[in-house]
């Protein structure tokens, strides 16, 4: 069977020709313009609907220098904070007249600068980007920040001083209320499960944990500390570590839920009552913490509050309002983090 010839790409200057009508009025008719006639709007929409006209968005991003689209980078779009964030996000920039195109790095690097540079060529109006684990030299944004175009970093930042929007969770504070927590629970042999320190989240969460039970004298024994990346699998293989001595924790502080909800069914497993021998803490509050038994107290992160910080911002750049509340580039906009106490504690 041989193959059927596409069709050649329709413009308004055929429609015009159809129609024996001048291509401005064609334009000024798909457009919506008042200058037109309801009946020649009517028209000129019914013979582009026939011709399968296809407006060029590119071509007019070109001409008004405008493409109305935000880019976003984010990890793993499967993450449940970032699953939130993105639901809010596109639902404030749609209000604004702004469409999303959201693309995942899957924590790599290497798939993080090639899809700043898509991004970029693809002339997007702005960029949202929360960083791989592993991301420290963030010059692959240089371009953005070069031409004037809004870059907000979100959630997970650059560790260093940075002329871009930053908007991001009170990492510090989270890991403060969980070390206060695990300690007025009545905690002494605590163990500490966490991403790794290339993060900033990770790093702050550690720095608060630290800081809240160096007020209570408790220490954190290195060989109950673990950095890597927080899949379940590796929080099982964490765990088995962590509990193979002869003593053994009584405070668990796992810096996201995975981890968390993986700690409960090794105790479970390994006849570990929680919380009379074991007290666990997650982080993020992901729905599936409320569900299981026992149920897991975490720290609420308001991905949905984030999100509307990141559009508040972004507005405001977008419209060229440097002095508006949350747009100062450099200087970070923090977002409140709470302890949501359940049965595991």
């Amino acid at each position: 069977m041989t193959p059927k010839k596409p069709r050649s790409e329709k413009s308004i200057v055929d429609i015009a020709k159809a129609l024996g009508i001048s291509p401005a009025t064609v334009s000024r008719a798909l457009n919506n313009s008042s200058r037109i006639s309801e009946a020649t709007r009517r028209r000129v929409k019914e013979m582009a609907k026939e011709m399968g006209y296809r407006h060029n968005s590119m071509a007019s991003s070109l001409r008004n220098r405008r493409s109305n689209i935000i880019g976003l980078i984010v990890p793993r779009i499967s993450m449940y904070f970032h699953v939130f964030f993105i639901t809010a996000l596109q639902r404030r920039l749609q209000i604004a007249g702004y469409n999303l195109m959201i693309c995942q790095s899957n924590d790599s690097v290497s798939v993080e600068r090639e899809l700043a540079n898509s991004l970029y060529s693809a002339r997007v109006d702005a960029l949202v980007v929360s960083l791989t684990l592993y991301t420290e030299d963030v010059s692959h944004f240089d371009g953005f920040l070069a031409q004037g175009i809004p870059l907000v970093f979100y959630d997970r930042v650059p560790t260093m001083p940075t002329p871009a929007f930053i908007v991001k969770g009170d990492d510090y504070r989270g890991g403060m209320l969980a070390g206060n927590h695990l300690l007025v629970a009545g905690c002494r042999r605590i163990a500490y499960v966490s991403g790794p320190l290339s993060c900033s989240i990770y790093q702050e969460r550690t720095r608060g944990f630290v800081d809240a039970l160096a007020t209570r004298s408790v220490s954190l024994p290195e060989h109950w500390v673990c950095h890597h990346e927080l899949t379940a699998e590796n929080a099982r293989r964490s765990l088995r570590l962590l509990f193979g001595g002869n003593e053994k924790p009584d405070g668990l502080f796992a810096a996201n839920d995975t981890t968390a909800i993986a700690a409960v069914e090794f105790a479970r497993e390994h006849g570990i009552r929680v919380p009379e021998e074991l007290k666990i803490i997650g982080y993020s509050n992901d729905p599936r913490t409320s569900i299981i038994t026992p149920s897991i107290t975490s720290i609420e992160q308001f991905p949905s509050e984030m999100a509307d910080k990141v559009a508040d911002t972004l507005i405001s750049a977008l419209k060229h309002s440097p002095d508006a509340p949350g747009t100062i580039a450099g200087r970070p906009v923090i977002c409140p983090v709470d302890l949501v106490r359940r049965t595991t504690t």
